[in-house]
């Protein structure tokens, strides 16, 4: 009777997943916009947001899953 609980603690972690690359994609796009002005800020401010949400879009992701992969 393990795996109801094993399965439910994998879907929470695979949701964590899924939020860090939205949250990352809305970095960069937020990014993005400030860089080309289309929302006021600084031009520093657009340059970092797109380098946090490059690194939470492609590494945070793949760090988790590394944390939570199974032991062999």
């Amino acid at each position: 009777m393990a795996e109801p609980a094993d399965d439910e603690i994998a879907r929470k972690r695979w949701a964590v997943i899924q939020a860090a690359r939205l949250g990352g994609a809305v970095l960069i796009l937020a990014g993005i916009l400030i860089r080309y002005q289309a929302v006021p800020g600084p031009l520093a401010l657009g340059v970092v947001l797109i380098a946090a949400g490059m690194l939470g879009f492609f590494l945070l992701p793949t760090l988790l899953a590394r944390r939570w992969r199974t032991p062999r």
